[in-house]
């Protein structure tokens, strides 16, 4: 089936994107999610205006991206959540809560769909989180995941 990707998937492509996959992940992943839609002939100018926002939204330079890369390195981020009295979190540390963190820390604003952190954070102590701030750019931050 091939559809158009509105939010990026990773190891399949990012928004305005046209791809081809197969009925049964479109239909029960993709499409429920509102992560595509389908592929139609008016879809041209479906992708051109999702590719025109993405453009927006995206450092423009690879400089910008790399000066940002220095200034998220460079800290460690303090995260905060209510625990249990043995030490695990109430839910898990989310990509918000890490774009809030960084944000309160002093760093820059960054898009919480870009932060990639590997797995659920559901205890307290030191982790990290990827960040992809240009195709090209990728920041790993430091995370401290402290009582609140």
């Amino acid at each position: 089936m091939k559809i158009i990707l509105t939010h990026e998937v990773s190891s399949l492509g990012e928004p305005g994107d046209v791809v081809d996959v197969k009925d049964g992940y479109a239909r029960n992943y993709l499409l429920p999610r509102n992560l595509a839609t389908p592929w139609t002939k008016g879809g041209e100018k479906q992708v051109e205006a999702i590719r025109a926002a993405r453009a927006s939204r995206a450092v423009k330079s690879l400089e910008e991206a790399e000066a940002q890369k220095a200034q998220l390195e460079g800290r460690a981020v303090k995260v905060k959540g209510k625990t249990t009295a043995s030490g695990r979190l109430f839910g898990a540390v989310t990509s918000a809560d890490v774009a809030e963190a960084i944000l309160a820390a002093g760093g820059p604003q960054v898009d919480k769909r870009r932060i990639e952190m590997g797995g659920h954070i559901k205890a307290l102590g030191d982790h990290t989180a990827t960040i992809r701030l240009h195709p090209e750019v990728l920041a790993t931050v430091k995370l401290q995941v402290v009582e609140a």
